[in-house]
């Protein structure tokens, strides 16, 4: 059976070079705000701010 609840599936885009990395759930009851973590771009190289992408 599938999962049932508030978490929904979404993206993480670098903001330097506007790459596609990652993958994350995200629960939108506990965060209504968009996410910005601080991960590794593997075109930048470096460690960037991603930002939330629209729902995949």
């Amino acid at each position: 059976m599938a999962k049932k609840g508030s978490r929904t599936l979404i993206g993480l885009v670098c903001e330097v070079c506007r790459n596609h990395n990652y993958t994350t759930e995200k629960n939108k009851l506990n965060t209504d705000q968009p996410l910005k973590l601080k991960k590794y771009c593997s075109k930048c190289k470096k460690h960037t701010i991603h930002k939330e992408k629209k729902k995949l």
